[in-house]
């Protein structure tokens, strides 16, 4: 899985700096682990006493509610629970400890049901665009921000981004803050004007300067108003008829302390725009990071960049098995 940002996008023929991994990683899993220590702390209270040399129907009746605690989701943990039991009952697993490994497996192989390859973003062309989409308040805008501040110095890519959240001047103005620190250009519009204008004036600036990629933002008013869905998908025929392919990822921002009601968020924007991806954010402060795991097995929606803390290097590409370590290793 991508473990750096240099390997967390597919950029096509452009080169990438190839970086210094082993120094990127350093304090990578302990922050993990600290932004997931809520987590952690309540699944490993539940399961705890699963992990004994004696697995029975006790031992899967605590799992099962410590993973639903977790917001794993029922579906999930089913499937999960059901795949943990055959393997215990073929002679597979034999002990406590086994069950704790295979677990970490099984949820690390549920985090990317589509594989290594559909956790990465995919950018190819030049220009490339990527458009994002979720709530008011999940960490959108932020996650844009430092979105472009790592391809931008990292990655040494030309980004533009597109302030197309034009209902909300202090969108505008946070995006602008963001721009001005990654060394960006920002493309934005009148407060109120027309989303769409500005999503095509940021793909035509990017084409004639020949920029990387552009970072649309979008507006993110409760996703049960029909009016923003429409909007939204308007924006997306928008960027599409300027730019054949375009946009070429959609990633959906999800707060983690809303559970399921992020996969419901998620499921509503997937029907209106083709969503590719999603960003989980604030997982430093849920108890139930397992949300991660059910938007990417039931909706089949990869999780791609999680949000541990409010630093840089705090927003990371998602590792699966990783993240299943630390949110289930003591």
């Amino acid at each position: 899985m991508a473990t750096t940002w240099q390997e967390a996008f597919d950029l096509g023929d452009r080169s990438v700096p190839v970086g210094e991994p082993g120094e990127e990683r350093t304090g990578v899993f302990r922050r993990l682990r600290e932004g997931l220590s809520r987590s952690r702390q309540a699944l490993t209270a539940e399961l705890s006493s699963s992990f004994t040399e004696r697995i029975d129907d006790e031992t899967w009746e605590r799992l099962e509610e410590a993973l639903i605690f977790a917001d794993v989701g029922a579906r999930t943990t089913a499937a999960v629970v059901r795949r943990l039991e055959d393997e215990v009952e073929a002679g597979e697993i034999t002990e406590g400890e086994q069950l704790r490994e295979r677990l970490i497996a099984v949820l690390a192989e549920t985090a990317s049901p589509q594989g290594e390859e559909s956790a990465r973003i995919h950018l190819p062309d030049r220009p490339s665009v990527l458009m994002v989409v979720g709530v008011n308040g999940t960490g959108k805008t932020t996650s844009i921000g430092k979105i472009a501040w790592h391809l931008q110095k990292e990655l040494e890519l030309d980004v533009i981004v597109a302030a197309a959240d034009t209902y909300r001047a202090a969108a505008v103005n946070q995006l602008a803050e963001w721009a001005d620190r990654a060394g960006t250009q920002i493309v934005r519009g009148t407060e109120g004007g027309d989303p769409g204008a500005v999503a095509f004036d940021a793909v035509a600036a990017a084409e004639a300067r020949q920029a990387d990629v552009v970072i649309c933002d979008t507006a993110g008013r409760l996703h049960t108003h029909g009016n923003l869905m429409e909007e939204l998908s308007k924006v997306r025929r928008v960027i599409g008829k300027r730019l054949p392919e375009a946009p070429h990822e959609t990633l959906i921002v999800i707060d983690a302390t809303t559970g399921q009601n992020g996969v419901r968020q998620a499921q509503e924007f997937a029907n209106s725009v083709e969503v590719t991806g999603a960003v989980l954010t604030k997982l430093d402060g849920s108890a139930r990071g397992g949300v991660a795991l059910a938007i990417a097995s039931e909706l089949g929606i990869p999780v791609k960049l999680i949000g541990i803390g409010e630093s840089l290097e705090d927003l990371r590409p998602f590792d699966a098995e990783e993240f299943a370590r630390a949110l289930i290793q003591e």
